[in-house]
């Protein structure tokens, strides 16, 4: 369980969470983690993640996209390379996730198929 200080929301230590079950070579959107609680929504996560993310791995939670968050591209790309997530060139040549096979679905078994549908 995250714990980063007694003043950690109860809606933020939740996110992390989930991101840090998430496996190596595998991402959630912000959606799909709003979705697998059952509360919030896709700015929620992304703004829990921005204040709190640091202590998790935040790679593994994602725009729905595919492209990694602004800012923070090279770190992000250093993580999926060396976990071995699915990756494509994008428009411009800009690599971008394969969000058809990085996609996790939530469930424990680490093999959730092409899809994932939460």
């Amino acid at each position: 369980m995250v714990r980063m200080s007694a003043e950690l929301p109860e809606y933020a230590e939740r996110v992390l969470e989930v991101a840090e079950r998430i496996p190596p070579g595998r991402v959630m959107t912000y959606g799909d983690v709003a979705e697998w609680l059952g509360v919030g929504g896709p700015r929620q996560v992304g703004r829990v993640m921005a204040l709190y993310g640091g202590a998790v791995p935040w790679w593994r939670v994602v725009r729905a996209d595919g492209r990694p968050l602004p800012g923070s591209e090279h770190r992000a790309l250093e993580h999926y390379r060396a976990e071995g997530t699915p990756l494509r060139e994008g428009a411009g040549g800009e690599p971008r996730l394969v969000m058809r096979r990085a996609r996790w679905d939530g469930r424990d078994g680490r093999d959730g198929g092409d899809e994932a549908h939460i």
